[in-house]
């Protein structure tokens, strides 16, 4: 399965175990490596900058052959954390950093005097093609069956489409729980897959045992896309308390978003209590289920280790 993602990243497989806010962690994305493929984690997933420099320590450490780690960075002014994240990140060292959300000029400049690789995520040809000219390593298509934040396009459209126009490495996002799902993009013309919602329902990931079987009980028909979390559409699933709040933003919310000057300030005020909310259903038993997840859950059947995961994905 040797691709431009895997001499990239040294890597046995060219899977990038995709970055999942609450989800991802150092002992997922240690397992990751272990497996042949890399991780990612979002550098939100730590509260302060020491625990954030702590990770890439360990994760340093854990490193072994065949596997690489990298850290994903929101580089839009939602993120007030990003410069410094960015900072410490560039510090520290990894393989690589995965920009979404915005523009990733100053992490593509900063990432490359250190010897990091900048992935960014795109959902459509005119933002790859923008990154592309900033420098970027590669692109992660973001297609219309990621979970998360997802794009418009289906898988065989974007790729094509980036593939056609671009000169950098498609890493293909969404709509992958099997080995068939893989060949697929390949098949396409990525040069590897990021996988999230797989490994949701992972022994190691640092979720709710609810949250897992949730990624079991439920499945694709039962993914919805929200604008209650961030205020971009992000798939979740459809449980009964997502039924009861609905999908769609506030009529006030939706006034706001129209004013120019007042637009930014809803959207971070939307993230924050998005971001409050899916915290709680990730890591306390509560009523109010807001859990993120793409339709990959369709293939979900049990809480196995990441190792494990990986096997099924490659064999």
């Amino acid at each position: 399965m040797a691709t431009k993602l895997t001499k990239l990243l040294h890597i046995k497989y060219p899977i990038i175990q995709a970055p999942m806010f609450l989800v991802s962690n150092v002992s997922m994305v240690t397992e990751a490596m272990k497996g042949g493929i890399a991780g990612c984690i979002p550098a939100l997933n730590y509260r302060t900058l020491d625990e954030l420099r702590a990770a890439l320590k360990q994760l340093k450490s854990n490193k072994v052959e065949g596997g690489s780690f990298g850290f994903n960075l929101i580089v839009n002014k939602s993120n007030l954390k990003y410069k410094e994240q960015l900072r410490v990140i560039c510090e520290e060292g990894c393989d690589f950093i995965i920009t979404s959300l915005g523009s990733p000029e100053e992490t593509i400049n900063q990432a490359h005097q250190v010897g990091i690789k900048v992935f960014c995520d795109v959902v459509d040809l005119k933002f790859a093609q923008k990154v592309e000219a900033l420098g970027a390593d590669a692109v992660i298509a973001v297609n219309n069956e990621a979970g998360g934040h997802r794009g418009n396009l289906s898988p065989e459209m974007l790729i094509k489409e980036l593939v056609a126009h671009c000169k950098i490495p498609i890493i293909s996002a969404g709509g992958v729980g099997t080995k068939a799902d893989i060949d697929k993009m390949l098949s396409y013309g990525a040069e590897g897959v990021s996988v999230g919602s797989p490994f949701i329902a992972s022994l190691e990931a640092g979720v709710t045992d609810e949250y897992k079987q949730a990624c079991i009980d439920y499945g694709e028909k039962d993914i919805v896309v929200t604008e209650r979390i961030s205020g971009t559409p992000c798939t979740v699933i459809n449980t009964p308390y997502v039924q009861k709040i609905g999908t769609k933003q506030t009529w006030l919310e939706s006034v706001l978003n129209k004013h120019k000057k007042l637009k930014k300030w809803v959207k971070m005020i939307r993230f924050s209590i998005g971001m409050r909310a899916t915290e709680k259903a990730a890591t306390q038993a509560t009523y109010k289920t807001v859990w993120v997840a793409g339709p990959s859950i369709e293939h979900t059947h049990e809480i196995l280790p990441v190792k494990m995961i990986i096997e099924k994905l490659v064999n």
